[in-house]
């Protein structure tokens, strides 16, 4: 089983809005492109989305399924990718102050990947899932700022109401 964490630097209530719209499936998950909804409405139990794969010139059909989700902490997904075969994947959102904790975890259920999970494979999907958690935050962090919110880097030096001076933020 594949398990990372991110911490996000918005509310979980921001990270749900993105997981909670499949249009934008393509703009977090690794290797995806043009989702689009099939069926039932994302992210209700299921629902699913179509989207593509590219893997060089070859372009792979595939759909990811809700398979249950808890509004605002909680989704499972099952992608199926033909004959690469289908995965779970569980995404939890745990308030950490004023930030999310994001978990993601993944693993082959049938087909070529089931029959060829190992520690390399595991490898893979550590790689594949620091690169998605990263995009998130980055949606995420970024649509927060964008739309006013007031976010600052940790320790970043800011003027104090008149104080005439800096104090630590």
């Amino acid at each position: 089983m594949a398990v990372r964490h991110r911490l996000i630097r918005v509310s979980p209530r921001d990270v749900w809005a993105v997981l909670a719209d499949g249009n934008r499936y393509a703009e977090w998950v690794v290797g995806t492109s043009e989702s689009h909804p099939l069926r039932g409405q994302w992210p209700r139990t299921g629902a699913a989305i179509r989207y593509q794969i590219r893997l060089g010139p070859v372009r792979l059909d595939n759909e990811t399924v809700v398979r249950h989700h808890e509004e605002g902490t909680r989704l499972e997904l099952e992608a199926h990718a033909g004959v690469l075969g289908t995965a779970r994947i569980a995404i939890e959102l745990r308030p950490w102050g004023e930030h999310c904790l994001v978990i993601v975890d993944e693993h082959p259920l049938l087909g070529a990947g089931g029959r060829l999970h190992n520690a390399g494979f595991e490898v893979l999907i550590q790689l594949r899932h620091r690169a998605m958690l990263a995009r998130l935050a980055r949606l995420c962090e970024n649509e927060v700022t964008d739309t006013g919110g007031a976010r600052r880097a940790l320790g970043q030096v800011t003027a104090g109401p008149g104080t005439g001076g800096a104090r630590r933020a």
